[in-house]
């Protein structure tokens, strides 16, 4: 019946379910990892075949994109991050289709990530993991009520076994999913993303998604500093996002072009920029482990890399392709905070910077990468 409660059956349900989250997360995150290798490898042997290697990286995300276009195709909601659709199913204004979603998400996500997009892996797996949670409510025989708690609870699950951050699943799930705060439902979240974090370390390992080196505790005078450049960095993220949906709007004027034949040509450009420099593709992991640990960019180079990935991610977004955006966005906030650091950096007094002002300003090409902005 509508609205009745499963009592306390629903949490251990949750443990169950976010322990199953989390292993799928961390099996695409592995799998992702791998694929990040592959491509390296690729990479690095399309530049010992000359001029010609271009096209390597041009083909293989080509193929990429419309390979993941065609399986988002052949299931309803696979394509996208899948958090709206998730936010659909808990309004009641969307039907989950569980069994369907799970595989075409994470090998529609693997290929299109893994081939080069600019995407991101959170979306996939908020998606999957609120799937398993729909799966494990209807298995379960939960009431109605907490089996919608489960599915939010769930996608929740999915982001904390993303970047291994349970409470960034908890609020998450509060904030953006559900919008409210109930007792019950964040404790089904903390329970399903803990148990999900845990069990995706058993696949991946422990150590932190994005390693920080110990830095100095910038003094007290700074902190305007700091807020002028969280109000720009919130700017440029609202940018972003309108870019997003300016890009979807115009390819969807673009009736007469096949939506695959549409996710092959952005692929093909993003591909070639990944020829002139794989950091210039990808979810941007990579680029944000380089600039945590010190960068070894000029403030050119790094305007350079935020302009392009700016517009590279809602170009791939809209390759209707599984994939999300939070990480692309995280290397793009990592760019805008190094870029600002080097540019404040001879106006700031002695000691005051992150890194010492010599080695944002000495370049180091980045490798592997044959073409430009070397």
């Amino acid at each position: 019946m509508p609205g009745v409660r499963s009592g306390g059956r629903v949490f251990l349900v949750a443990a169950l379910a976010g322990s199953l989250a989390g292993l799928v997360g961390g099996g695409f995150r592995w799998c992702l990892r791998h694929a990040d290798r592959l491509r390296g490898e690729v990479l690095e042997a399309a530049a010992g075949l000359g001029p010609a290697g271009w096209m390597v990286p041009v083909a293989l995300t080509a193929l990429g994109a419309a390979l993941a276009c065609a399986i988002a195709r052949s299931v309803p909601h696979a394509a996208g991050s899948g958090i709206p659709h998730v936010e659909a199913v808990w309004r009641q204004e969307s039907e989950a289709h569980p069994l369907l979603l799970l595989p075409a998400k994470f090998f529609g996500g693997l290929v299109a990530i893994g081939s080069g997009l600019v995407l991101g892996r959170e979306g996939p797996l908020v998606h999957m993991g609120a799937a398993i949670g729909s799966l494990a409510g209807r298995r379960a025989r939960l009431g109605a009520e907490d089996a919608r708690l489960l599915y939010a609870a769930l996608g929740g699950a999915g982001l904390a076994a993303a970047f291994a951050a349970p409470l960034g699943g908890l609020l998450f799930v509060c904030e953006e999913v559900t919008r409210t705060i109930r007792p019950r439902l964040v404790l089904l979240t903390l329970v399903a993303a803990v148990t999900a974090v845990v069990c995706s370390r058993l696949v991946v390992g422990g150590g932190p998604v994005f390693p920080v080196p110990d830095l100095a505790v910038p003094p007290l005078w700074m902190l305007p500093v700091f807020l002028l450049f969280g109000v720009t960095a919130g700017a440029l993220g609202a940018a972003y996002s309108a870019l997003v949906v300016g890009t979807l709007n115009a390819c969807d004027r673009l009736t007469r072009v096949p939506l695959i034949a549409r996710a092959a040509a952005i692929g093909a450009v993003v591909g070639a920029l990944m020829a002139a420099d794989p950091l210039l593709a990808g979810g941007g992991d990579p680029l944000s482990e380089r600039l945590l640990a010190g960068g070894g960019m000029t403030a050119g180079a790094l305007a350079v890399y935020l302009a392009v990935r700016f517009v590279a991610g809602p170009l791939s977004y809209a390759a209707a392709t599984p994939g999300g955006l939070f990480a692309p966005l995280l290397a793009l906030g990592a760019l805008w905070g190094a870029l600002a650091q080097a540019l404040a950096c001879p106006f700031l007094p002695a000691g005051t910077g992150a890194r010492s002002r010599s080695r944002w300003w000495a370049w180091r090409p980045c490798s592997p990468g044959w073409y430009g902005l070397r």
